[in-house]
């Protein structure tokens, strides 16, 4: 099995609605996300003889995911009154609304399930919160 791994980071604020700790609280990380795929078989004919993927496609595709979430604050829909998210919005401030909790858990399967999409075979997913701790997923072995 060949295995490729790229990486892409970015910054933004959260909260996790509902937690009893700092987290509860705004709060910014860079987050890095890892992305690898793999293939039982190489390309084995031309410009991409001898490769899994070509990385540049793969590296341009991951930051063009990761981009979207770069300095914006993630919410979980619903866990901001109305009102406080209007008057964010209205004074210019990128705020993402997504449907679950802005977790580092979350975000692995979002970017495994966001580079499927876009064709790729993705053995797993890792997003570091902080530099020393990370989510990772990956599909189950059965599929």
């Amino acid at each position: 099995m060949y295995i490729l791994k790229t990486e892409h980071s970015f910054d933004s604020a959260h909260f996790l609605a509902g937690y009893e700790g700092k987290c509860a609280n705004i709060h910014g990380h860079r987050w890095r996300v890892e992305i690898e795929v793999q293939a039982e078989e190489l390309i084995a004919s031309g410009q991409l003889d001898g490769m899994v993927v070509d990385f540049g496609d793969l590296k341009k595709d991951l930051k063009a995911a990761v981009d979207h979430f770069d300095h914006a604050l993630i919410i979980e829909q619903g866990t901001m009154r109305a009102q406080t998210l209007q008057c964010i919005k209205e004074d210019g401030f990128n705020v993402i609304e997504i449907p679950s909790r802005p977790t580092a858990e979350n975000f692995a399967e979002h970017f495994y399930r966001t580079m499927q999409v876009l064709g790729y075979d993705v053995k797993r997913a890792t997003v570091y919160e902080t530099p020393t701790n990370s989510a990772a997923y990956e599909e189950s072995e059965v599929r």
